[in-house]
């Protein structure tokens, strides 16, 4: 009676058609899908950030992540010297800079 409960059972390998591979396909086009819609735009957004980072100089201005507005005054040891009113200098550090803005233009973040 066991025997016959054993020739009755699934063939090896689980009955997949395909293999191993149909159920990969699904994966792999989500991997794509995810590739293409966030990481991709992430990665050009972050070498655009860091190219701008290195183009800064002494008397631009710019906006930090914080919404501070201020005028570049100096660089040293990853940070930069923000002249933000008269008389008024904050060091900042360089990956808190967010965006370079001109002269009475709010910088556009998207």
């Amino acid at each position: 009676m066991v025997e016959l409960a054993y020739a009755m059972g699934q063939a090896p390998g689980g009955g997949l058609a395909g293999g191993g591979w149909t159920a990969l396909v699904p994966l792999l086009l989500m991997f794509a899908i995810f590739y293409f819609l966030l990481i991709r735009p992430q990665q050009k957004q972050r070498r655009e950030h860091q190219e701008m980072l290195r183009n800064l100089k002494t008397g631009d201005e710019v906006m930090t992540n914080g919404g501070l507005y201020g005028t570049i005054v100096g660089f040293g040891n990853g940070r930069v010297k923000l002249k933000i009113a008269d008389n008024v200098k904050v060091d900042v550090a360089l990956s808190a800079i967010a965006a370079k803005v001109t002269p009475g233009e709010s910088p556009a973040k998207g």
